[in-house]
């Protein structure tokens, strides 16, 4: 039924979707409000009669303020949670496999493209909901994230539940100490998020080297992956091409604050035209075979060169070998700067 133009949801579904939808909203709500909210929260108590209740809190915090840095704290029943399944089969979300990762080595997964969230990469890298640590028996997988995201009181204890940790050198060299190791990096990151528009494959690879430099330096091999579908959850309201003024002022403003100034459309909970869930698309991450990297502590420029065009050139290999198969046989893979 529509209503003034606005598709309503029917008042009568069946239960499974209801749990769908509400796995969704749980997940976009943590996503986009829990850390300012939180930190509002926290913050506004210290300035009351209740502040005792907080500052044990924020001990805490200081205390631990690195954690994100030095391995994190990861619980499995967090991963495990059913919630999980609740959100992958929304879309649904799929995860292909084409090779098996030996545990006596490590690897540093590039997950692309970045999207609005990163739908893909959260639902197979950092929950079980897909098995990976069935598929990838001896591999325990880290979702890095800015580090920024671990700045906000509440809104972090929930992220490194989940297996995240930051995308610092730090935090990097620190999971690479032991073996069977791999991270997930979504190199595109929010300048990347610009494009996360229907029709539009454009990563921002090109000159993104410092993941491979790492990757030599710790001995990790690269593991590029993509998510098909992962640009179609959502719709850009305010999309501007490359080169374009609004392109130009999101540019500088993403590269102030570390987060793409973006205005999104999707769907509501009970309407299917306006609101900020995220459509009922599927998703196909696909993982290649891992690139074998010889450890190097101080690699050339030309040595980080040439593992970075073997990973593009693996990357668009995976994407032309599978966007058939994955709903996607007319799109075009693009590296940009």
């Amino acid at each position: 039924m529509r209503v003034l133009g606005i598709h309503l949801a029917p008042l009568v579904i069946p239960l499974e979707r209801r749990l769908q939808t509400y796995a969704v909203f749980h997940h976009v709500s943590t996503f986009f409000f829990l850390g300012i909210s939180s930190t509002i929260f926290m913050v506004f108590l210290l300035f009351t009669p209740l502040c005792w209740l907080v500052l044990p809190y924020w001990a805490w915090y200081i205390y631990d303020f690195n954690q994100s840095s030095r391995g994190g704290r990861r619980f499995e029943w967090a991963r495990r949670n059913i919630i999980w399944t609740w959100l992958r089969d929304y879309f649904p979300v799929r995860l292909i496999k084409t090779a098996d990762l030996d545990p006596a080595h490590n690897y540093i997964f590039g997950s692309h493209p970045h999207g609005i969230m990163g739908m893909g990469a959260f639902s197979n890298f950092l929950t079980e909901a897909n098995g990976f640590s069935e598929l990838y028996p001896g591999i325990t997988m880290t979702l890095l994230s800015l580090k920024l995201m671990h700045y906000f009181p509440i809104y972090r204890e929930y992220i490194m539940a989940l297996g995240v940790c930051d995308v610092s050198k730090e935090s990097i060299q620190c999971l690479m100490k032991r073996k069977g190791q791999a991270i997930t990096i979504v190199i595109g990151g929010a300048k990347e998020a610009l494009d996360a528009s229907p029709g539009c494959t454009r990563l921002v690879l090109k000159n993104r080297k410092g993941f491979v430099k790492l990757a030599i330096q710790t001995g990790a091999y690269l593991v590029p992956t993509f998510s098909f579908g992962e640009n179609e959850i959502y719709t850009l309201v305010n999309y501007s091409p490359p080169g374009s003024r609004l392109r130009e002022l999101q540019r500088k403003i993403q590269q102030k604050v570390g987060v793409a100034p973006i205005v999104i459309n999707g769907r509501g909970v009970f309407n299917y035209t306006l609101g900020f869930l995220p459509y009922r698309k599927p998703i196909t991450t696909v993982v290649g075979h891992p690139i074998p990297v010889v450890q190097n502590p101080f690699p050339s420029q030309e040595e980080v060169d040439e593992v970075h065009d073997r990973y593009l050139s693996e990357l668009k290999s995976l994407f032309d070998e599978y966007k058939e198969r994955c709903g996607f046989p007319d799109e075009k893979l693009e590296f940009v700067d």
